[in-house]
């Protein structure tokens, strides 16, 4: 199989087939991102995602899971979507879940029906990126969505049966607008009550637009102490009863885990006692 560009998927899809179903993001302008930097946005043609598939049919049968890349490969037509989809429940027996990258827009332009379809063939999961529940931090990122956006999109999600696993970005509003950040998207994570949210820490790479204004001192980052008290503060604020909580990307400070809202006590613990004692994830081992 061919894979242009580098590949981009969730910790959780380490073990998948990643089907590329687009090369890039169509949105491709949040300032703090820094992939699909290299690639133009292309909607492949389903004959040439299918051929690609054919050449790894003697594979099939190690698979169990399908990843449907890049950034956002819910912006295919639905009856595109459901080629693959029927491809693949055709012709590899073993795969129990399906999943991909969703943005709210892309979300909110399918119909009900259109996403029932969806689910109905085997895509389970949704990979969604809020980054930020303020809405001034959202536009500062150009993320090109609103609060209301998420919240429709995630209604919808919940109405057709979809789980959601949601990444939030700490250090995203910088020093200045850390306490709004983390409110604002504890207010947002409370209002849609996603399956999963895994909270990630802002980096800050060339590649990426925000490097610009860091370098001039218009962004200033966070420091490991203030990554983790605008943490403490979001879990101080959330209520979303089951929602599995993970702070575990190669970007975080401090490993956490657990479940909203009755491992929430836990989980702000283990934040004070880092803090006391300081013992932040080393750089090294901080790398994407």
């Amino acid at each position: 199989m061919r894979y242009y560009g580098n590949v981009f998927r969730p910790p959780s899809e380490a073990k998948s087939l990643i089907i590329q179903a687009t090369i890039g993001c169509s949105h491709n302008d949040c300032t703090f991102c820094y992939m699909y930097k290299d690639e133009p946005f292309i909607i492949r043609k389903m004959e040439d995602i299918i051929a690609d598939l054919e050449e790894a049919r003697e594979y099939f049968p190690y698979y169990e899971r399908v990843f449907i890349a890049d950034g956002d490969a819910l912006v295919l037509k639905t009856e595109e979507l459901v080629k693959l989809l029927d491809y693949i429940n055709e012709n590899m027996p073993n795969v129990n879940r399906i999943a991909s990258y969703a943005t709210a827009g892309d979300i909110n332009r399918k119909s009900v029906e259109e996403l029932q379809t969806l689910y109905d063939k085997g895509l389970k999961i949704l990979y969604i990126g809020f980054e930020s529940g303020d809405e001034e931090i959202l536009r500062d990122i150009k993320k090109g969505l609103t609060k209301e956006d998420y919240i429709n999109a995630m209604e919808k999600c919940k109405e057709v049966g979809f789980e959601t696993s949601i990444t939030i970005i700490a250090g995203l509003g910088g020093r200045e607008k850390w306490k709004q950040n983390a409110l604002g998207t504890a207010d947002l994570i409370s209002k849609t009550k996603p399956t999963y949210v895994s909270y990630l820490t802002m980096r800050i790479y060339k590649t990426a637009p925000i490097y610009k204004d860091y370098v001039e001192g218009k962004f200033e980052m966070p420091s490991a102490e203030e990554i983790l008290y605008e943490m403490k503060v979001f879990l101080e604020n959330v209520d979303s009863e089951g929602t599995i909580f993970r702070s575990n990307h190669a970007s975080n400070y401090v490993l956490l885990g657990g479940v909203l809202n009755e491992d929430t006590p836990s989980l702000i613990s283990a934040i004070d006692e880092t803090l006391e004692k300081k013992n932040f994830r080393p750089g090294m081992l901080r790398g994407l």
